[in-house]
C-alpha cells in the first residue's frame, strides 16, 4: 500500500494555493505508486478565509479537511504529519518553530529563514523534537533538474568552469503598495530573498554538488542596489568562487524586481560543452546540451524537455513523504547542508550591500 502523508497548510496565498493543486494531482500521472498525499488541515488569518481556500480547491465535501482560523489549531490537530509553511519571509521562523514544537515535521517555503542564525535555531529544535525539516526548494526537486545532475556529473563535458544565472522580475514597483512583499523590509522584501534562491539552487547543483568540489565552500563577493521607495535591494550580484585543487570554478548570479529575467535563465559552460535551461529557472520544462570540439566550436546539440500534469510542485512533496516514511530527518537532495549554504551567502551578500532588516525582524542574531 502507498504511504499516505498528512498535510496541514499555513497560510492560504497563492503559494499554498499552487502548492495544494498539485498536491491533488493523481501520483499517478507521474508515475509514482508508493507515497500519496492527503490534506487534513488549513489555517488562516480566519476560518472565512481558511473555509473559501477550501472551498476554492474543490474540497468542500471532503470531511476529513478542517479550515481553521489559527495557525496553532493546525500544528495541535493529531491528524496532521507534516506542516506547510508558506507566510511571508520574515515569519517563517516563528512558524516552523511552532510547529517543530507541537512534533510536526516541516516544508518550510524559500528563503528557509531570514537569516542564518534563525535557520540554525530551527535546526537544533527539528533535531531536539525528531522531526523532519527541509526548505521547499522544489526546482531541485524537478525531472530537468535530475536529468541535469545526471549529465553535469557524468563527466562527459568535463569540469564545469562558470555558471551563468538570473532571475528577476517586473514588479512595476513605481506603482505597487510599500507595503507589497516585495518592497516592505519587514517582510524581507526585496530581489535577494524572493528572487535570489533560484540562481543560487543552479550554481550548487552545479558546483557545490558536483563530485569534483568535495563539498567546499565558496568565497562570496555581492553587490547590492537599493531602491529608494523603501530600502530593500532592487538589483543584486553575487559572484562565487569554488577555488580548489579539483575544481576551479566561478558562478555570477544576478536578481532584479524592475526588469524581466533572460532566456535562457541559466548558462553552464563546462571544458568540454555547455548547458543551457530554458526560462523560467524555477521550473524549466526544457534545456539544451551543447558538445564542443578542440577549439570549442558546438559539434552538437541536444535538447531535453519534460512534460507533466500540473506545476511540478508535488516532486518535492513526494520527497518528503519518503523520507518522513523511511525516519529521515532531512532530504539528501536539498539536505540542511544546502539551505546553511544559501543563507550565509545570503547574509554575506546583505552585509557587503549594507541591507539590513528593520530591527526586531530576524527574531535570532
Amino acid at each position: 500500500m502507498a504511504y499516505q502523508l498528512r498535510w496541514g497548510i499555513i497560510s492560504t496565498g497563492g503559494i499554498s494555493h499552487q502548492f495544494v493543486k498539485d498536491l491533488l494531482i493523481d501520483p499517478n500521472t507521474r508515475n509514482v505508486q508508493d507515497v500519496i498525499h492527503k490534506i487534513t488541515a488549513v489555517g488562516s488569518r480566519s476560518i472565512e478565509k481558511a473555509r473559501e481556500f477550501i472551498d476554492n480547491l474543490g474540497l468542500a465535501g471532503d470531511k476529513d479537511v478542517k479550515a481553521y482560523g489559527s495557525y496553532d489549531e493546525v500544528y495541535n490537530n493529531a491528524d496532521v504529519d507534516v506542516i506547510y509553511v508558506a507566510t511571508p519571509h520574515t515569519y517563517h521562523y516563528e512558524n516552523s518553530l511552532d510547529a517543530i514544537k507541537a512534533k510536526k515535521h516541516v516544508l518550510c517555503e524559500k528563503p528557509v529563514t531570514s537569516n542564518c542564525a534563525e535557520l540554525r535555531s530551527l535546526l537544533a529544535a527539528a533535531k531536539e523534537n525528531g522531526v523532519f525539516f527541509m526548505e521547499a526548494m522544489w526546482t531541485r526537486f524537478q525531472p530537468s533538474s535530475l536529468e541535469f545532475k545526471k549529465i553535469s556529473d557524468s563527466g562527459e563535458l568535463g569540469l564545469p568552469v562558470t555558471v551563468h544565472a538570473d532571475l528577476s522580475g517586473n514588479f512595476n514597483i513605481e506603482n505597487i503598495p510599500r507595503t507589497h512583499r516585495i518592497l516592505d523590509p519587514i517582510l524581507g522584501g526585496g530581489a535577494l530573498l524572493d528572487l535570489g534562491p533560484y540562481p543560487l539552487v543552479w550554481a550548487i547543483m552545479a558546483l557545490y554538488e558536483n563530485p569534483a568540489n568535495g563539498g567546499t565552500k565558496p568565497t562570496i563577493t555581492g553587490s547590492i542596489l537599493k531602491t529608494p521607495l523603501t530600502g530593500v535591494d532592487c538589483n543584486t550580484s553575487i559572484t562565487l568562487n569554488f577555488n580548489q585543487s579539483k575544481l576551479a570554478a566561478q558562478a555570477v548570479l544576478s536578481c532584479s524586481i524592475n526588469i524581466d529575467s533572460m532566456n535562457p535563465g541559466v548558462t553552464i559552460r563546462y571544458e568540454r560543452g555547455a548547458i543551457k535551461v530554458a526560462s523560467p529557472i524555477f521550473v524549466p520544462k526544457s534545456f539544451v546540451v551543447q558538445y564542443f570540439d578542440e577549439k570549442g566550436a558546438v559539434t552538437k546539440e541536444k535538447e531535453r524537455a519534460f512534460e507533466y500534469v500540473g506545476r511540478g510542485m508535488y516532486f518535492q512533496a513526494d520527497e518528503v513523504a519518503r523520507c518522513i516514511r523511511d525516519a529521515q530527518m532531512e532530504s539528501s537532495l536539498w539536505g540542511h547542508d544546502k539551505s546553511l549554504l544559501e543563507m550565509e551567502i545570503f547574509d554575506e551578500v546583505r552585509k557587503q550591500g549594507g541591507y539590513e532588516l528593520p530591527p526586531g525582524v530576524e527574531k535570532v542574531l
